[in-house]
């Protein structure tokens, strides 16, 4: 638009001058009519050749005027779309940062649900302080559970169950602090199973394993009980004298004295 201006300004300026020389020509009376005549239309083809090109010139600056605000509005309508993009790619960069930090709560809260269940077992695994029958010691938990849960099925009189659960005791914890007690029932439970030779051999492995047991007197009796059904008199009666011998103030030992009483 300015340089239309400047154009349009520098025809103004040479208006004056053309008027001027026409005016001077008139006045100083040197030319003939057809000389004026030639004069006035060589002046006009002039003015009008200066106009052509001065519009052409103010066409050319409104040409390239429009081709500028035309490139100016596609700069701006993509700098609209880019802003537009940018705002789109925000948005989503900004609910994939929501996502994650969702995601990295989630993992953190698993991973404390983790630890504390880890722990929990760890905990459950940890040996625990036993005292049982007058001697301390340490136990597995699962080793506990397992020996108190066959002494309740031996109470409820499922006698194989308690067998099974003893037996599986020994195997998996050969150094228990439950071996004389869960030899002890083992062999009452072969007893009440009428497994008479083998509740004799596991009394006589017990009494082997650890004579000074605290139940030694109860599984003496027991032992020759096994072999009063085993028709083993002889050994019956040398186990009761054992028996009364060397716990005279138990109460097995006066259960022992009756039952050598009826064997004379």
């Amino acid at each position: 638009m300015r340089k239309w201006c400047s154009a349009y300004a520098l025809a103004r300026s040479l208006m004056p001058v053309l008027l001027w020389a026409v005016a001077s020509q008139a006045g100083a009376g040197m030319f003939d009519d057809e000389e004026a005549r030639r004069a006035i239309l060589d002046v006009r083809q002039k003015l009008e050749s200066q106009r052509r090109e001065t519009d052409q010139r103010l066409n050319d600056i409104v040409t390239r005027q429009a081709d500028e605000l035309t490139g100016l509005r596609r700069s701006l309508q993509d700098l609209q779309n880019q802003l537009e993009a940018n705002a789109s790619e925000t948005a989503k960069l900004r609910g994939q940062m929501e996502q994650l930090t969702r995601d990295v709560a989630e993992a953190q809260r698993r991973q404390a649900d983790g630890s504390k269940a880890l722990e929990e077992r760890l905990r459950k695994l940890e040996p625990v302080k036993v005292s049982y029958e007058g001697v301390d010691f340490l136990a597995d938990p699962q080793e506990k559970r397992t020996f108190e849960q066959a002494l309740v099925s031996f109470r409820k009189g499922e006698f194989e169950t308690a067998h099974a659960a003893l037996v599986d005791l020994l195997s998996r914890y050969p150094q228990t602090g439950y071996a004389n007690a869960a030899l002890f029932w083992i062999g009452n439970a072969k007893f009440v199973g009428k497994d008479f030779k083998g509740a004799l051999s596991t009394f006589q492995k017990l009494m082997a394993q650890d004579a000074a047991y605290g139940r030694a007197p109860e599984v003496l009796l027991a032992l020759a009980n096994c072999q009063l059904e085993l028709k083993e008199t002889a050994g019956a009666r040398k186990t009761l004298e054992s028996l009364i011998a060397d716990y005279p103030r138990s109460e097995a030992a006066d259960a022992a004295k009756e039952r050598l009483a009826r064997l004379k």
